[in-house]
């Protein structure tokens, strides 16, 4: 089953562009090669142009405060077990002191050192790190891969509780959804919202139907087209009738 996410706010889009990245760059920056840290760190200044919105952290902030309340509220209920609860809100408290530690905009100390700056200024022209634009940076990447390895570590563990708080936010979505089966006929499926609100909604497929979705979704209307995913001609929707669950998600 392959599973396709969809936001439906603009806030949830930011969170999972930022969930992916942090993904890419914790995954380069542990490897060896020279090729997978530059990676790494053009993800990183990836993750920097994101997590730069000024209400970044005080919507994560509130968020997991509010998601704590309302965790809170439950106690004593016996149909909610105490141990697990005391887990959540435990993880809840340790993103938000995370954030709280956090001074300054996010990622401020990228922004402060002046090589990086002048990396990342490169890497938005095509070919612009090679090595007769940046030696120092050609330097670098001939360095012993631990000493890389570390630099890496220190440029990403400040901005570590973003994807943290992050984390926590959208494991608690994805726990809010029920899946139902669902059949577009003649690769074309739409259903009338009438009123439900949903933050992010999912799609899954199994891996062996050769079709991808197309989502568009408003207040008022659901529409998914299924299309052939041709990488050599144009796309087009495909023909058969396409069997899929849908789960929507709201916290």
């Amino acid at each position: 089953m392959i599973q396709y996410e969809y936001p439906l706010s603009e806030r949830i889009r930011t969170l999972l562009r930022l969930e992916d990245l942090f993904d890419r760059a914790l995954h380069f920056s542990v490897r060896q090669d020279s090729h997978d840290h530059h990676v790494a760190l053009v993800t990183l200044f990836e993750i920097l142009d994101v997590a730069s919105r000024q209400d970044l952290k005080s919507d994560l902030y509130q968020e997991l405060e509010r998601q704590r309340a309302t965790l809170e509220g439950l106690r004593g209920n016996p149909n909610v077990a105490t141990d697990k609860l005391d887990e959540v809100v435990g993880q809840l408290e340790a993103a938000s002191q995370g954030l709280t530690r956090m001074t300054g905009k996010a990622g401020q100390h990228l922004r402060d050192n002046e090589w990086l700056m002048s990396i990342k200024q490169r890497t938005s022209i095509p070919g612009g790190v090679c090595e007769f634009d940046l030696p120092s940076y050609h330097y670098w990447l001939h360095l012993e891969a631990d000493v890389r390895r570390r630099h890496l570590a220190e440029w990403l563990w400040p901005i570590l509780p973003i994807r943290d708080a992050l984390a926590v936010v959208l494991r608690l979505l994805r726990e809010t959804g029920r899946g139902s089966r669902q059949v577009a006929q003649q690769g074309v499926f739409q259903q009338m919202l009438a009123g439900r609100v949903a933050q992010m909604l999912s799609l899954k497929l199994n891996g062996g139907v050769p079709c991808v979705p197309e989502i568009s979704a408003n207040k008022y209307a659901l529409n998914i087209r299924f299309i052939t995913p041709a990488v050599d001609e144009r796309p087009k929707t495909f023909e058969g009738d396409v069997e899929f669950e849908l789960t929507f998600y709201n916290l």
